[in-house]
């Protein structure tokens, strides 16, 4: 069976140790590479968020950075990106396969909508433990060019000033930012296959299935960016030391201005990152012989049919 399988061109069998490290491998490099990609748009984003009297819209944000700090300025906090997201990704994608099929098994009656919903917030829960002190260095690196270039300077003059707490601030928001990614990911890839293209998946070639991927990840990059704008207009307060807790930093952005502040550059940069995300991690998971991601109920697609 493994030797048919190989010959197949499939590299190991779904839900086996070699399936979840192809997928932790594909998160780490889908998302570290695309969030890398996107850096000078993220400078524009953070620098908006704590500096909103300053910055009042994206081409002056753009200009006045770039006449102040020159062109380097929009390359800040890169190693942060590459590194942080690059985690983020490997413990995101990896764990959420492996929770999808465990709580798929243990509850087999239960909607499918709850199912991707706790596996995405479990395997968020730790993979924003392994982002949270990258992120913290990152926007302060961004938003305060005086307080270190990067990682390697950043990451001991933050520890050493604030310790743990100083790299975790941002944790509790951090956790609010995603959960909803996979789940509409999920649901947009089903209603494609189910009420659009009408036929199974295996029946589609690769590049269609990667097409579907491309418009699953650009819906779930969308509707995340707008839910979890709050969360990260927050992220960047606590950081830069703007408030000193949750409930301040809320106080002092506005219930309103968390969820309008720096949205547009958001939208911009969120849709297209998760898009390029899930096409290089599909692309990886197709390239080990693996099907592409999202669940499709076959039954719908037969009633469609």
């Amino acid at each position: 069976m493994k030797k048919e399988m190989m010959e197949g061109g499939r590299i190991c069998e779904e839900f086996s140790a070699g399936y979840y490290g192809v997928c932790t491998i594909g998160g780490m490099l889908s998302a570290g590479t695309s969030h890398l990609a996107i850096t000078p748009l993220d400078v524009l984003k953070v620098n908006m968020q704590v500096h909103p009297l300053k910055y009042k819209s994206i081409s002056a944000c753009f200009s006045t950075i770039l006449r102040e700090q020159g062109p380097s300025a929009f390359r800040r906090g890169w190693t942060g990106k590459f590194f942080g997201y690059g985690m983020q990704g490997a413990c995101r994608f990896g764990l959420y396969e492996y929770f999808k099929k465990v709580y798929s098994n243990a509850l087999v009656d239960q909607n499918k909508s709850f199912v991707f919903f706790i596996s995405s917030a479990s395997a968020e829960i730790i993979a924003n433990v392994a982002l949270c002190p990258f992120e913290a260095i990152k926007v302060r690196v961004q938003a305060q060019p005086q307080f270190a270039k990067g990682l390697s300077d950043g990451f001991p003059k933050l520890y050493a000033s604030e310790g743990l707490r100083g790299l975790y601030r941002g944790l509790i928001p951090l956790w609010g930012l995603s959960m909803v990614m996979f789940s509409t990911f999920e649901h947009t890839v089903d209603f494609l296959y189910s009420n659009v293209i009408k036929r199974r998946k295996e029946e589609c070639s690769r590049p269609q299935q990667l097409g579907v991927t491309c418009l699953a990840g650009y819906a779930a990059g969308s509707v995340g960016s707008i839910i979890s704008n709050p969360a990260d207009n927050i992220v960047a307060s606590l950081c830069n030391r703007k408030a000193d807790s949750l409930k301040m930093a809320v106080k002092k952005i506005g219930i309103a201005k968390l969820f309008t502040r720096s949205l547009p550059i958001r939208i911009l940069l969120v849709g297209p990152v998760v898009t390029l995300q899930w096409l290089f991690y599909d692309s990886i998971k197709v390239l080990s012989g693996l099907p592409t991601s999202g669940y499709v109920r076959t039954d719908q697609v037969d009633k469609a049919a």
